[in-house]
């Protein structure tokens, strides 16, 4: 995003909005899964919706974040780096593999459109948003109903980041390439109408409570966040026994 003062204070306390659900959501994985909690406090038909709702929304928002930075190629290495330290940490220390999580997503995410930005800023305005609502549809219906798999390993590997599920491939937190980076994508194209104040005047100056604090340190928070947890929840876990 711009610098503090020209910050939007709306779309900080969105992304903050979504990493404090995502945060909760996690929270209640780690209680059924470390502390014997039922199931349906994790996985239940609201919360089944509502996570791919606020992971999407937080994919979206880093798309419009994209518009505002002056270096998204940079932006995206450090994403991946930090998400390759995640990867190490969950497979090595904790045992919770995370092989290709939403970092990793939106680390490839920003590269990608750091790279490519002036093609998508051909595509007019207008049509854009179909374009990537089509590839949100059209992407995951592949994915569903076009089953792809490999006896070839490094095929395998791809077709599971692009998102292709492949037997024996397990990641606790998982977003694959498609259809997610196209949520980004429209992300990009919301930023500019954002960033160009095309929006009503009084979204730029909604002022939310709390949220935008949280949201400007949304990256630090989802770094550290599960870590914190998984160590809470094996202390009460010890002290209970």
């Amino acid at each position: 995003m711009e610098k503090s003062k020209s910050r939007i204070e709306i779309i900080d306390a969105l992304r903050g909005l979504s990493v404090v659900l995502m945060v909760i959501h996690h929270l209640l994985y780690n209680i059924w899964q470390f502390l014997d909690g039922p199931v349906w406090l994790y996985s239940n038909p609201v919360f089944d919706v509502l996570h791919y709702i606020f992971a999407g929304l937080f994919i979206f928002l880093s798309g419009v974040s994209s518009r505002f930075s002056r270096d998204n190629i940079k932006r995206g290495a450090i994403v991946i780096t930090l998400a390759v330290v995640i990867t190490f940490v969950t497979v090595r220390v904790i045992d919770m593999p995370i092989w290709f999580g939403i970092l990793h997503l939106l680390g490839i995410s920003m590269l990608v459109y750091g790279l490519t930005f002036k093609l998508w800023n051909i595509i007019p305005k207008f049509i854009a948003p179909i374009i990537y609502i089509v590839g949100i549809v059209f992407s995951t219906l592949a994915r569903n109903d076009m089953p792809l798999t490999s006896e070839t390993v490094w095929i395998r590997d791809l077709l599971w980041i692009l998102g292709w599920r492949q037997t024996g491939y397990i990641s606790r937190d998982y977003f694959p390439i498609l259809p997610w980076i196209f949520v980004f994508l429209l992300g990009t194209w919301a930023g500019w109408y954002i960033s160009e104040r095309k929006l009503p005047a009084g979204f730029y100056r909604l002022k939310p409570p709390i949220f935008p604090a949280i949201g400007r340190k949304s990256l630090l928070i989802y770094i550290l966040h599960q870590p914190v947890l998984y160590a809470l929840v094996m202390w009460i876990a010890h002290i209970s026994g």
